[in-house]
C-alpha cells in the first residue's frame, strides 16, 4: 500500500498500531488517513474516535473486513470520509483516496454561517445557538452545515447520505432520520428550523 501510493505521486508513512500512529501525529499533520479497523492494541474505530472527539478533521478512509456491513456503518457514523472492504485492489485504493482528497480540497463557502439564531464557524467546526456553544458529532455538524449553506433548498435521504455518508454507503436512509431527530434535540428552540418536508426529505426553512 505504501509502494503503491508512493508511486502514485503522494507521500506515505506506514504505522504498525495506534501507538506509532499517534507519536507521528504529534510530529506532522497528514492530509488523509487510511486507517484498519483490526489493529493490534487499540483499534481503528478507538482511534478515529479520539481523532474526531478532538476536532481533528483530517479525511479517514477505514479498511474493513469484507462483509462486516456494522463496522462499515460504525466508521462511517463516527466521522469516516469513505472505506475500503478487504481485500481491494491497489488501484481502487489510489482511486477512493484522490476522490476523497478532492471532495475536501473544494474550497468553502463562508466561514462563518448565520441562519436565525443559529452561527456556524466552518474553519474552527465551532456552531453556537443564540451564543452558546453546542457539542454535535462529526455527522450532525455535516448535516447542519449542509443545510446552512443551502436555506431553503430541500434534500432527499439519498442525497444526504450520498453528500454526508459518502456516495459509497450502504445502508437505510433511516441512518438520515435519527441523525436529524438528534441533531433538533440539542438545537433547542432553533431545531424546528430543519423542516420535514413529506414524501421527500428535509430543509432548512425560516426561524420559528
Amino acid at each position: 500500500m505504501i509502494y503503491t501510493l508512493n508511486a502514485a505521486g503522494f507521500e506515505a508513512k506506514g504505522f504498525s498500531d495506534g501507538r506509532s500512529f499517534w507519536e507521528a501525529l504529534r510530529e506532522d499533520t497528514p492530509e488523509l488517513v487510511l486507517l484498519d479497523i483490526m489493529l493490534p492494541g487499540e483499534d481503528g474505530i478507538s482511534i478515529l474516535k479520539k481523532l474526531r472527539a478532538s476536532g481533528n478533521p483530517v479525511p479517514v478512509i477505514m479498511a474493513t473486513a469484507k462483509g462486516t456491513e456494522y463496522d462499515k456503518v460504525i466508521g462511517l457514523d463516527l466521522g469516516a470520509d469513505d472505506y475500503l472492504a478487504k481485500p481491494f485492489g491497489m488501484m481502487e485504493m489510489v482511486s477512493r483516496v484522490k476522490a476523497v482528497l478532492r471532495r475536501v480540497a473544494q474550497p468553502s463557502k463562508d466561514e462563518v454561517l448565520s441562519i436565525g439564531g443559529i452561527s456556524m464557524d466552518t474553519s474552527q467546526h465551532i456552531v453556537l445557538i443564540d451564543g452558546e456553544r453546542v457539542e454535535l458529532t462529526y455527522k450532525e455538524y455535516e448535516l447542519l452545515r449542509k443545510f446552512m449553506e443551502n436555506p431553503g433548498r430541500v434534500f432527499t435521504r439519498d442525497q444526504l447520505l450520498t453528500s454526508v455518508w459518502s456516495d459509497s454507503y450502504i445502508g437505510e436512509t433511516r441512518t438520515v432520520d435519527v441523525h436529524i431527530g438528534t441533531l433538533r434535540t440539542k438545537l433547542g428552540r432553533c431545531g424546528d428550523c430543519i423542516e420535514t418536508v413529506r414524501g421527500v426529505g428535509y430543509r432548512l426553512g425560516a426561524e420559528k
